[in-house]
């Protein structure tokens, strides 16, 4: 009753404004409901979800070709010629990826000895190219395991170690190399201690 009184008792003028900034506060409520309830692309951007990229490796090596698939069977070992610069002894990693098993001499001041140098899995080993005690100087690459061309005994590939047969406990030691101008870079010194580790088995 007293709101009505007080509303009655005022002059049109008062009652016109209070209805203008009531509607006026209803329509900015009204609009500031309606913005919260539906954003506008303008206001939240949309989100797109995105696929992972796949990347391509980036091919540092030759592709392989024909020559350089590895045989089915055992490989037996090609003879190539190596590179001789003073302590330097360098042969091409073509030569290996292609025929997969290959051995080489080397004149030492002692005289002649020989060293292999075969791919398995991806990672190249070299190593002294001799079974001791029946004093060959060959070495089939069968799977993982180097065959001793005249006596059979089996050496592990990758460690050098006899696996079975009758010269195993003379290991065939390795010699270190690095990875230069595409070649295999070794030193001779290091290849005659291999050879020299090799004899004394």
């Amino acid at each position: 009753m007293l709101k009505r009184r007080l509303f009655s008792s005022m002059p049109l003028v008062h009652r016109g404004g209070m209805i203008v900034v009531s509607l006026s506060l209803l329509l900015v409520l009204a609009l500031t409901l309606a913005a919260c309830a539906s954003p506008t692309s303008a206001s939240v951007p949309a989100i797109t979800p995105t696929l992972p990229k796949t990347v391509t490796p980036v091919q540092t090596t030759a592709p392989t070709t024909k020559s350089s698939l590895k045989p089915s069977g055992p490989v037996d070992a090609k003879w190539i010629e190596p590179q001789v610069d003073g302590d330097t002894v360098s042969i091409p990693v073509s030569e290996i990826e292609n025929s997969w098993n290959t051995r080489f001499k080397l004149q030492t001041a002692s005289g002649s000895i020989s060293a292999m140098a075969y791919m398995l899995d991806g990672v190249i080993y070299v190593r002294a190219n001799l079974c001791t005690p029946c004093r060959s100087q060959g070495f089939t690459l069968s799977g993982n395991t180097l065959v001793c061309d005249i006596c059979g005994t089996r050496f592990s590939a990758t460690t050098g170690l006899g696996v079975s047969g009758s010269c195993v406990n003379y290991p065939i030691a390795s010699a270190t190399y690095k990875i230069a101008n595409n070649n295999v870079v070794m030193s001779k010194a290091d290849l005659v201690t291999a050879y020299q580790k090799t004899l004394k088995g």
